[in-house]
């Protein structure tokens, strides 16, 4: 296992504009981070198992858990072992009679099988060079310093199209705001 890199759930974070879930994973002795697209479901089983929410009746990833179990079969690791055309793979590691058994599972069950388990997530070197992200990565240097360009002030076209409320604020009679709480008064 010497290629293999050790990393724990950094977080589960929700894309706002698909119904896609990212799991992103941190290396555990260095800055870097590996994210790994899940569908909403394999998100919320993993989500599940972190929070260490209580379920009536076992959820998919706790029936193969307790399968595995049932079979004498103990949970060592899970890996993510490959990258290949955009898609994660990955195994369960159980040893069943001193023997250990590699069986191929999509990276978000592994996942969900590994919090479930209490055991590590590994992730091959080879896939952490390929796809991880180090945040803020220092410039080359003799780059020059980032700056912060000045806004753009608006347009004139910009301007037109925001008259309309302009105009809508203007005819507010804030004023008045508070006379409309109190009671009408009396006629004679």
């Amino acid at each position: 296992m010497p290629d293999m890199i050790e990393v724990v759930i950094d977080s589960i974070r929700v894309h706002l504009m698909a119904p896609q879930r990212v799991v992103v994973l941190k290396q555990t002795n260095a800055e870097r981070y590996l994210t790994i697209w899940v569908g909403p479901y394999e998100a919320e089983a993993i989500t599940v198992a972190l929070q260490e929410v209580e379920m009536v009746r076992p959820l998919t990833h706790d029936l193969l858990k307790n399968i595995f179990s049932a079979f004498n079969a103990h949970i060592t690791r899970v890996e993510i072992v490959k990258l290949q055309d955009d898609i994660f793979y990955g195994n369960i590691i159980a040893e069943v009679n001193g023997r250990e058994m590699h069986i191929d599972s999509r990276p978000s069950d592994a996942i969900a099988i590994a919090v479930r388990s209490h055991v590590p997530i590994l992730v091959h070197s080879s896939v952490m060079d390929a796809a991880a992200q180090t945040p803020e990565q220092d410039l080359p240097e003799g780059s020059p310093p980032l700056r912060k360009d000045t806004p753009i002030p608006p347009s004139e076209d910009g301007s037109d199209r925001l008259s309309v409320f302009k105009d809508f604020i203007d005819k507010l009679d804030i004023d008045n705001l508070d006379d409309k709480d109190k009671p009408d008064p009396p006629t004679t």
